[in-house]
């Protein structure tokens, strides 16, 4: 009888613990993934704005004064990168669509 309790206490052991390593993934992921999402809700002006600059022709004067040498050394560039701007706008769209929003 002491080898079956031994057992089954083994048996809970593991079980407890393979249930705790899972968790303890799914506690970081949905914790992170809450953080996520509320950054994300957070962005929804910015996103606007950069659409806004996208297709007011800002961005292409902008994009053809780079390349002409127009801008400072130093002027942060990011935004300026041929496919960059309309590829975060087309993420952006498709994270939406994924969350219903």
């Amino acid at each position: 009888m002491a080898v079956k309790k031994q057992s089954d206490k083994k048996i809970r052991a593991s079980r407890v613990d393979a249930m705790s390593l899972a968790y303890d993934k799914a506690s970081e992921v949905i914790h992170s993934l809450t953080e996520g999402l509320e950054a994300f809700d957070g962005i929804r002006d910015t996103v606007s704005k950069l659409e806004e600059y996208q297709t007011s022709g800002l961005w292409m004067q902008d994009f053809e004064a780079d390349e002409a040498g127009a801008l400072p050394e130093g002027t942060r560039r990011s935004v300026l990168s041929e496919d960059g701007l309309y590829d975060l706008l087309r993420d952006y769209d498709a994270l939406l669509r994924r969350l219903g929003g």
